[in-house]
């Protein structure tokens, strides 16, 4: 099959490499020139697992290629939309210039017959808005297709998902889009992939329902976090405990600095205001709350590191590890250890941040933090190591030799991850989050 997707950010990159590794014909399409440049010559223009090695396999087939024509989408059958819908300045809504845009820039090449797919995470209403105007210019459909990829998972998330959501607008399985959809993940859905047909609204919502509570059980942990620390109670056992419950699980039930990204911190809040634009806003109160714990985490972190130096952090070098948001990732996107350091930098502590992907973005977004890509350095002289990003280089740190290259032998694990008992025993004062 003949396939566009328009917008090769993060998703799009991801989903057209995908899609030709599935045998489909691709052409990705972006108006962003350096990104077209780089992703034409088989390299993403961000760090993702994988990908690089996939965008050589697929282009070596002649499957694949990407271009700024939208004219390129012409004579393709299936239209993925896959632009970002970031958060309005100002406003907690999500700005939706950029599908309108790849919308109207589209309709001149649609055929009668083709279908646009959208995978943007949009606000309930989108896409009943947005058929509407397909619908006004031909016989063309719109189903709307939610992505669920984890960063640092993007390419087996897409290769093997867990579900296929289809939202169309009867949300009948004897929809004419259902049956084409159906060819373009013809391998996934023999496989054994779920798929779920439902309305648009239903489709758009599931996403950011997902979102809501993922980000509501992260949360909550923390949450449990601070009671476990005016108690003297040992948070990543009680989360052992309450994962043994098969009606809670335990994933998503980590301690620690919050989440961040370019996906969880914007979609509540969008999901919030369209809630309110509804009439709906009682119903999604309890999010603010959750927005509110997890934004507080990284305050919470600055005024453990102060006691953590004794009180003071006016001088004391602090050195950060991690940039990230999440390992295996440089999308520093409302990253919390981004946060963190700069709140520390901002109270007088003279901060140092090391990522092995990150740094680069980094600097762009704080570039008053001195960053250094070499750990060794990073740490040399040290007052204070916080582990902020889990990456796996720094879980497997050795206490041991550590503890010649820092001046003060001390660690704070704002994600848990790190064994206490062992980083004590060498002779670190360890504090984690919500352990006693």
């Amino acid at each position: 099959m003949r396939i566009s997707v328009i917008g090769c950010g993060y998703l799009g990159a991801v989903h057209a490499a995908c899609m030709a590794k599935l045998g489909h014909h691709v052409v990705g399409i972006d108006v962003d020139p350096k990104k077209i440049s780089a992703l034409s010559s088989a390299k993403a223009p961000f760090y993702e697992p994988g990908l690089d090695e996939l965008l050589r396999e697929v282009q070596a087939t002649g499957r694949l290629s990407f271009t700024s024509e939208m004219s390129k989408a012409a004579g393709s059958t299936v239209h993925f939309v896959c632009v970002g819908t970031p958060q309005k300045r100002g406003e907690n809504g999500a700005d939706m210039t950029y599908v309108d845009a790849a919308i109207d820039s589209l309709l001149p090449y649609l055929e009668p017959g083709n279908v646009v797919v959208g995978k943007s995470t949009v606000p309930v209403g989108t896409a009943a808005r947005l058929a509407s105007v397909i619908g006004e210019q031909l016989d063309a459909h719109l189903l709307w297709n939610p992505e669920f990829l984890r960063e640092g998972h993007a390419v087996s998330d897409t290769l093997n998902p867990d579900r296929f959501v289809y939202g169309v607008s009867d949300g009948s399985e004897e929809h004419e889009a259902v049956s084409i959809l159906d060819d373009v993940y013809a391998q996934p859905l023999a496989e054994g992939t779920p798929r779920l047909v439902t309305d648009h609204a239903t489709a758009e919502l599931v996403k950011a329902a997902a979102n809501s509570f993922l980000a509501t059980k992260i949360s909550f942990i923390n949450a449990m976090a601070e009671v476990c620390e005016a108690t003297g109670a040992d948070v990543t056992r009680l989360a052992d405990a309450l994962g043994m419950d098969d009606r809670i699980g335990r994933k998503f039930l980590n301690a620690g600095i919050g989440f961040g990204g370019g996906c969880l911190p914007k979609d509540i809040r969008a999901f919030m205001a369209r809630a309110g634009e509804l009439g709906a806003d009682q119903a999604l109160t309890f999010l603010r709350e959750v927005d509110a714990i997890n934004m507080r985490r990284r305050t919470r972190v600055v005024e453990l590191t102060r006691e953590l130096c004794d009180g003071i952090l006016l001088g004391k070098r602090i050195t950060v590890l991690g940039a990230a948001f999440k390992p295996e990732s440089d999308d520093v996107r409302d990253s919390p250890a981004l946060s963190i350091a700069a709140q520390l930098q901002l109270q007088g502590a003279v901060v140092t941040v090391t990522d092995p992907k990150a740094l680069s973005n980094a600097a762009k977004r704080f570039p008053e933090l001195q960053y250094e890509r070499a750990l060794e350095i990073a740490v040399s002289r040290s007052d204070a190591l916080l582990l902020l990003t889990e990456w796996q280089e720094y879980r497997d740190l050795d206490p041991y030799e550590l503890a010649g290259a820092v001046s003060s032998q001390r660690i704070l694990d704002g994600r848990n991850v790190l064994d206490a008992a062992k980083w004590r025993a060498a002779g670190w004062t360890y504090r984690g989050l919500g352990r006693p």
